[in-house]
């Protein structure tokens, strides 16, 4: 998830600004293919740490599947009446 906030930084690297000093302009060009790049890379993180998760998630289902429990009760429960 961290991908995602990181991500306008990385499409700011696509960007070019120049300052033209003589007629007091500023001009931004935008690389598009490298933002293009950009953007199906963080795309191909996030598919990936998905398909992590999931595998995790399914791993850890496969242990909870496979757990045994043993469990005792004693039945021989002493009641008082404290009220009196």
């Amino acid at each position: 998830m961290r991908i995602m906030i990181a991500l306008p930084l990385l499409l700011l690297a696509a960007c070019n600004v120049t300052k033209d000093g003589n007629n007091d302009t500023v001009s931004v060009t935008v690389n598009e293919d490298l933002a293009a790049n950009t953007a199906a890379n963080v795309s191909n993180d996030v598919q990936n740490i998905a398909a992590d998760v999931g595998n995790e998630a399914t791993k850890l289902g496969d242990k909870i599947e496979k757990t045994d429990v043993n469990l005792t009760v004693n039945t021989d429960v002493k009641i008082e009446n404290k009220a009196k």
